[in-house]
């Protein structure tokens, strides 16, 4: 017999459906939300909205906007930033870790992530591309055997939709990141913890450039401080 998978509750469906809207562009930055309003778009009751609400005020996807209530918080640069320098310390280990960990199977659940990267590339769907973009990095989070890596970052990936768009306005740029990430993968295929990990790091710098948020530069070559893996 299959495992059966828990059934959400209605106050994390209404969570989910307002994440989505906020991360897809959907619901912009500075948009009011009421509960009434919210209710009448998803046709449910106004108490698991305040719920929902009250969840996403505190991952910071929704602010006190005074006597009008919520509404959609502005994308923080500073915000952005600590999340890419979070990012700095834990990507290239825990590609470093898939690295050690990875078996042919996961390598190939990998390119069947960049296979549908490049199809949103050549379609030119945005949407598509973020969705893509993310779940290559979870797999690497997940391959590393950290539960904490999916965890922490998994929350944290879905503020970086709300940049990503941004990113990925410039055509060049959309073919550089599935490039960086075929390097990653083949890197993890052939058991390199040293060159997953810089690639990782050189691929999050070169991410940050494109959002304009300062980050440290890459050591010196022959610098390099090697991951600690056993």
């Amino acid at each position: 017999m299959e495992s059966l998978r828990p059934k959400r509750t209605i106050v994390e469906e209404v969570h989910q459906a307002i994440l989505e809207a906020i991360c897809d562009g959907r619901l912009e930055p500075g948009e009011r939300l009421t509960q009434e309003s919210v209710a009448a778009k998803l046709a449910v009751s106004r108490q698991p909205i305040g719920q929902a609400l009250l969840l996403l005020k505190q991952q910071k996807f929704v602010i006190e906007a005074g006597r009008r209530g919520l509404m959609v918080a502005p994308v923080d640069r500073d915000f952005m930033r600590w999340i890419y320098e979070l990012r700095l310390g834990i990507d290239p280990m825990a590609a470093a870790l898939a690295a050690v960990h990875a078996d042919p199977a996961a390598v190939e659940r990998g390119q069947a992530l960049l296979d549908a990267g490049r199809h949103a590339v050549r379609a030119g769907a945005v949407a598509e591309l973020i969705r893509a973009d993310m779940a290559f990095h979870m797999h690497i989070y997940e391959l590393s055997g950290n539960r904490l890596y999916v965890d922490v970052m998994g929350q944290l990936w879905n503020h970086l939709r709300r940049v990503m768009r941004e990113v990925l306005q410039h055509r060049g740029t959309r073919k550089t990141i599935w490039t960086e990430h075929e390097q990653i993968l083949r890197a993890i295929g052939e058991g390199d913890a040293e060159a997953a990990a810089t690639l990782s790091r050189a691929h999050l710098v070169n991410a940050a450039a494109n959002v304009k948020l300062a980050l440290p530069r890459l050591p010196a070559a022959g610098s390099t401080v090697q991951p600690a893996v056993r």
